[in-house]
């Protein structure tokens, strides 16, 4: 059985405001076989698209490759916007060497509630992913129901609006489709992306997914 470690440690400053969770990058990134077109960073792999919506959505130009520029590139970024990442699972094992998050078993939580108190600054977090088993909403809400939190829905609508209350400040959380193609197909079966398809042939995955994320990204700040 394969133990998938989280490679990277929380990715947060001192004046973080938002702060991107998801679960573990593909095995690749624990074992350091990385391909030429992976960046060695959080949402690093070249199959990814967090990176490429974001590149999209503030004209980013960034180079994917395995270099340090491309590392700084995203760092840099992160530092202005504000944002963090700290996936919320730390190490799980797999039967299956693979990326799905259904594959997990014994995942190992992070203590993302102590974290948050740690990060005061910290307003928002965004799920790359839904509630659906074993993704970071999913183990969210296992956390914030052991420690007796209730989480409130504000909009249920993707991408989902829900905030909750810790250390004497409400945060809010959104649920965005995840950036992978494996999501492709979830899309595919939605009536928002069924409407723009059919108003215009051209529309893609892609595009929904700027679509959705920049809801959250541009106007959040």
């Amino acid at each position: 059985m394969f133990y998938h470690t989280h490679p990277y440690a929380p990715y947060i400053f001192s004046d973080t405001e938002r702060l991107i969770v998801g679960t573990l990058p593909p095995p690749r990134f624990t074992t350091g076989a990385l391909n030429d077109e992976d960046v060695d960073f959080c949402y690093g792999s070249s199959n990814g698209l967090l990176w490429k919506v974001w590149d999209k959505l503030y004209d980013l130009n960034l180079v994917y490759e395995n270099t340090h520029h491309a590392i700084a590139q995203r760092q840099a970024f992160l530092q202005r916007e504000k944002i963090g990442i700290c996936d919320i699972v730390g190490a799980a094992y797999r039967d299956k060497i693979d990326a799905s998050d259904l594959g997990m078993q014994q995942p190992e939580l992070r203590d993302l509630l102590g974290i948050l108190e740690q990060h005061p600054k910290v307003r928002t977090l965004i799920f790359t992913g839904g509630n659906s088993k074993n993704g970071p909403e999913y183990f969210f809400r296992k956390l914030l129901k052991e420690a007796k939190i209730p989480l409130e829905c504000l909009d249920d609508q993707v991408p989902r609006k829900h905030q909750f209350h810790l250390a004497g400040r409400t945060l809010t959380t959104y649920s965005l489709t995840a950036p992978s193609g494996t999501a492709n197909r979830a899309i595919g079966s939605m009536d928002a992306y069924k409407k723009n398809k059919a108003r215009n042939p051209k529309y893609t995955t892609m595009d929904f997914r700027v679509e959705q994320y920049g809801k959250v990204f541009l106007q959040e700040k």
